[in-house]
């Protein structure tokens, strides 16, 4: 039984965009203890556990999965939010996040506000609607709430433990 942490910074390591893109992303995990099949999220995005190794997991994204998310930005060395699947009776922290990836929002501004950071988000026409002041988005596998709305952008605040 898993007991770790399932939090977790990886860094992709090996990157093959052809066909269905192949990546390799270096863990802190003990990988003894993922199983093949496994769902990690990678950045927010849930991927597949295809192959382990010490210290790393392999996983294959869809073409349609690299189109609608920043895995189509993604270079050897990017840093990345890794967590694992909670499991029943594993203790819920903050938001549980369902659903699938709507589209890729741009950084417009970022402003410190006294300890925290406020981030101001440009949205596509595909996004528009989609995103209800006061209410949730995950960002990056960050689930945040969300602080003001028009129609091209949204805002959002950071607190300085979750940016670090």
């Amino acid at each position: 039984m898993f007991t770790g942490i399932i939090a977790d910074i990886g860094e992709v390591v090996s990157l093959k965009k052809q066909g269905d893109w192949q990546l390799r992303i270096k863990t802190s995990w003990n990988t003894n203890d993922i199983k093949i099949g496994a769902s990690i999220a990678c950045s927010g995005i849930c991927l597949t556990v295809l192959k382990l190794g010490r210290n790393f997991f392999d996983v294959a994204a869809s073409m349609e999965t690299v189109s609608v998310t920043t895995l189509q930005n993604w270079q050897i060395g990017k840093k990345i939010n890794l967590e694992r699947a909670l499991k029943f009776g594993d203790e819920l922290g903050g938001h549980i996040v369902s659903g699938h990836v709507d589209g890729i929002a741009t950084i417009a501004q970022i402003k410190p506000e006294k300890d925290s950071f406020r981030i101001k988000f440009l949205v596509d026409d595909i996004m528009k609607g989609l995103v209800a002041a006061k209410g949730s988005v995950a960002i990056d596998g960050i689930s945040l709430t969300v602080n003001t709305v028009t129609d091209s952008s949204f805002d959002v605040n950071i607190i300085s433990h979750t940016w670090q």
